[in-house]
């Protein structure tokens, strides 16, 4: 006898179907967590671009993360896929994430602070379009608080009579520990109108993440404070980074050592480890785009002192940028013009390829400025994905950049990138970078060699005895100091 038993992608005994509206850095790894923890849930993540679901569909996906091919692996095509169908798919779905880009406003009212959420009264706008039956709808992406007053208006606009749930459902994920952080959360945050109809579909939530998630780290609030709840811990994480990178300046000014001060503070336990290294700068696609909301927010309402407040770490952050760039051309006798410069790594952080406001473009920039000559190697970032986003942010781009092709060389390996150089930058924190040969990158070198360490990732001694100069973040510069 032969039992043939139907394949789960006709499988019609879901106990609840999903959709997610964006295929990008938060969809596609929530979604696909969510398949592989729950196989009796169907989950689709659709997009506009043919582009990016066709990578989704691939062994090659659009994103890089650690383990996260693995788990789209285990379940496409079982209970988890990826369509450009979106009317279909929302149709058939019980609840749908919104999970789409809100970038800072370029133009217009609140430009350069406010966050731009047309991305998500579109998703609104087509779910109330093309639905034939009542629907939960999950805010994932990052919104100024009070975002769902505008989408539950637009879905009850609707003239069929449905009726629309909308859940306030933030991420909390750092990109390079995404798949560890949606599998083992610190906590799971959903904020729903507190209405009977409110509690019942912020439980429906809460059941798909228990599969599990230990219900005592899944919180329920209400809508306002889940919302604005994103948006203070960006700020929180943030200002860490920009509170320790003003320090190091002081220390670099007084002889004193970053990483010291750091391991003394935070072994008070009411301050913590975390968040304590000094650095180039923050970048990515959160923490400053999440302040300037949180500043806009506050100027809207009269509450400039606290718009002030928040508005310096995204200045201290950039002076810090500033401030290493203009160290390079410092020590190097004032002037960078012709020389080659290696720029290891570009990604704003290890284990992603993302350069969305990676503090390594503002450095590139201002060595272009000064006629530098720039190696980049990064294990990860696509030549094509730093001039996208170097373009949008600093606006350079090949037609008002002349010889930019020619000024950025974009290099195979560590050590083409260090040949002949006169200076190598360390900008991510990969860890490849701390087990170089150091020797054969020194001898390869112009000299003097310098070294401008901007993760304290390195062994400055020992790369002093090699030869190096070496100048770091919040270290003392011995050849200033003789009373170390």
């Amino acid at each position: 006898f032969f039992f043939f038993l139907p394949t789960t992608d006709i499988m019609t005994e879901w106990d609840l179907k999903i959709c997610c509206m964006g295929a990008g850095y938060v969809g596609g790894p929530t979604m696909a967590v969510i398949a592989k923890m729950c196989p009796k849930v169907r989950v689709c993540v659709t997009d506009i671009s043919q582009k990016q679901i066709d990578k989704w569909n691939s062994e090659e996906l659009p994103i890089y993360e650690p383990g996260l091919y693995e788990v789209v692996k285990e379940s496409r095509d079982r209970n988890l896929f990826f369509s450009t169908d979106i009317p279909k798919e929302i149709q058939e779905a019980d609840v749908i994430f919104i999970s789409v880009n809100t970038p800072t406003k370029t133009q217009g009212i609140g430009a350069g602070r406010a966050a731009n959420i047309k991305n998500c009264e579109l998703c609104a706008r087509t779910i109330a379009e093309v639905s034939t039956s009542d629907k939960i709808v999950v805010e994932k992406s990052t919104v100024p608080v009070r975002t769902a007053t505008a989408i539950t208006r637009v879905l009850q606009a609707n003239d069929k009579g449905l009726k629309f749930q909308v859940l306030s459902n933030p991420e909390f994920l750092a990109e390079g520990t995404a798949i560890k952080d949606l599998l083992n959360p610190d906590r799971v945050l959903i904020g729903g109108q507190q209405t009977p109809e409110g509690i019942k579909a912020a439980q429906t939530l809460v059941d798909v993440y228990a599969n599990w998630v230990p219900k005592e780290q899944i919180l329920t609030t209400n809508l306002w404070s889940s919302e604005l709840s994103k948006l203070v811990a960006n700020a929180f994480l943030a200002q860490r980074v920009s509170s320790i990178n003003s320090i190091s300046a002081l220390c670099e000014a007084t002889g004193a050592d970053v990483s010291e001060i750091s391991r003394a503070v935070g072994m008070d336990d009411r301050i913590g480890k975390r968040f304590l290294q000094a650095s180039v700068g923050f970048g990515g696609s959160c923490f400053q785009k999440d302040i300037l909301n949180l500043v806009y927010l506050c100027e809207t309402y009269g509450l400039d002192e606290c718009a002030a407040y928040w508005n310096q770490v995204i200045l201290m952050n950039d002076f810090q940028k500033k401030r290493f760039s203009e160290k390079v051309v410092a020590k190097m006798f004032n002037t960078v013009t012709g020389k080659k410069i290696a720029l290891l790594g570009y990604a704003f952080k290890k284990d992603t390829g993302d350069v969305r406001e990676t503090p390594s473009m503002f450095v590139l920039r201002d060595l272009l400025q000064e006629q530098a000559k720039i190696h980049i190697y990064d294990p990860q970032v696509k030549r094509e994905d730093m001039w996208l986003e170097m373009d949008y942010t600093c606006h350079i781009n090949h037609d008002n950049t002349p010889n930019l092709d020619a000024s950025v060389t974009t290099s195979l390996d560590a050590y083409s990138a260090c040949e002949n150089a006169h200076a190598l930058c360390v900008l991510t924190e990969w860890d490849e970078f701390k087990t170089l040969d150091y020797d054969r990158i020194f001898k390869s070198m112009a000299k003097p060699a310098f070294v401008f360490d901007g993760r304290n990732i390195l062994d400055h001694a020992k790369l002093r005895e090699i030869g190096f100069e070496v100048h770091a973040i919040g270290k003392p510069d011995p050849l200033t100091f003789n009373d170390l």
